[in-house]
């Protein structure tokens, strides 16, 4: 089982003849996604590793169908490109770009609420279901996917796109397969977020665990904190909360715009304090994870 794409979810691409969308587009069909389009505004006629492209979302998808969109194009494009895809009935987007303007990425999220859609990013890798889909650049080519990713019952959502990858090659080297594993976004301001993905995964029959990456800044952890205890959430959490150096250095943003200690918010042990009290597991290190999980299959 998996959530959000499944292996019918058929993707187009905004953005597709970039460098990098070129290159991601390819790992994504070499893994077997089905990206069914391309959409780059005067480039229409072109094919990219045998996917057509359109100046338009609306003719990618008259003529294709689309469930998905994977947009890369440059930050202060993205909210256009967004709002294009939303508005033809695209359902799951996918920002892989950074430094999006946050008035841009609330529009975004708040027209994505109009249109019963889910975005995931900006400042994102991504999502892998292994061995069933991959939507944008988690994992990078696909031989580092298949030998990284393997089927099993253990979800992972992270605050890093590369972390993503680790935590699931490090499960796969000691026998456990992953669900959906979801890189939520770097950004200060992103669409699908933890308070979001528990929810989901508790729902679905094929997850039995989760395995949580988070990083100073911001509340969302404290806040799922709570919701867990309230609203008792049976699906085992595991979480692991990386740079803990940080709260010694509040004011000073390491890495993703979001991870930056602000006072008293968003620290490390805060967070780690807030989880303990709800019953989440925290790894001391990346390998607890392992042992935590393998106390809880």
């Amino acid at each position: 089982m998996a959530i959000l794409a499944d292996a019918n979810t058929k993707i187009i691409v905004q953005g597709i003849t970039g460098r990098e969308a070129v290159a991601f587009t390819r790992d994504m069909i070499d893994y077997g996604s089905k990206v069914v389009a391309g959409v780059t505004p005067g480039k229409g006629g072109q094919s990219v590793y045998g996917v057509p492209v359109y100046d338009t979302v609306l003719e990618a998808v008259t003529k294709h169908g689309a469930d998905a969109s994977v947009i890369s194009v440059p930050p202060t494009r993205v909210r256009d490109a967004a709002i294009e895809a939303l508005s033809h009935g695209i359902r799951l987007l996918v920002l892989v770009a950074e430094r999006v303007p946050r008035r841009d990425t609330l529009e975004i999220l708040e027209f994505a609420r109009e249109k019963d859609a889910r975005v995931i990013g900006p400042n994102t890798l991504g999502m892998i279901n292994p061995h069933v889909v991959k939507i944008g650049m988690a994992g990078g080519p696909v031989a580092n996917v298949k030998s990284a990713y393997t089927p099993g019952t253990v979800a992972i959502a992270s605050r890093s796109g590369g972390m993503t990858t680790e935590i699931a090659n490090l499960l796969t080297l000691n026998g456990i397969g992953q669900s959906t594993c979801i890189s939520v976004g770097g950004d200060p301001v992103v669409g699908l977020n933890f308070l979001d993905l528990i929810p989901l995964f508790e729902e679905d029959p094929g997850t039995e665990a989760v395995v949580l990456f988070c990083e100073p800044g911001g509340v969302i952890e404290e806040t799922l904190a709570e919701m867990v205890a309230t609203r008792g959430i049976q699906t085992p959490i595991v979480a692991f909360v990386a740079g803990r150096f940080v709260d010694k250095m509040p004011g000073i943003r390491f890495g993703h715009a979001a991870t930056i200690v602000e006072g008293n918010k968003g620290t490390t042990s805060g967070k780690i304090a807030r989880f303990r009290e709800a019953g989440i597991h925290v790894a001391e290190r990346l390998d607890d994870i392992v042992t935590i999980l393998k106390g809880i299959l």
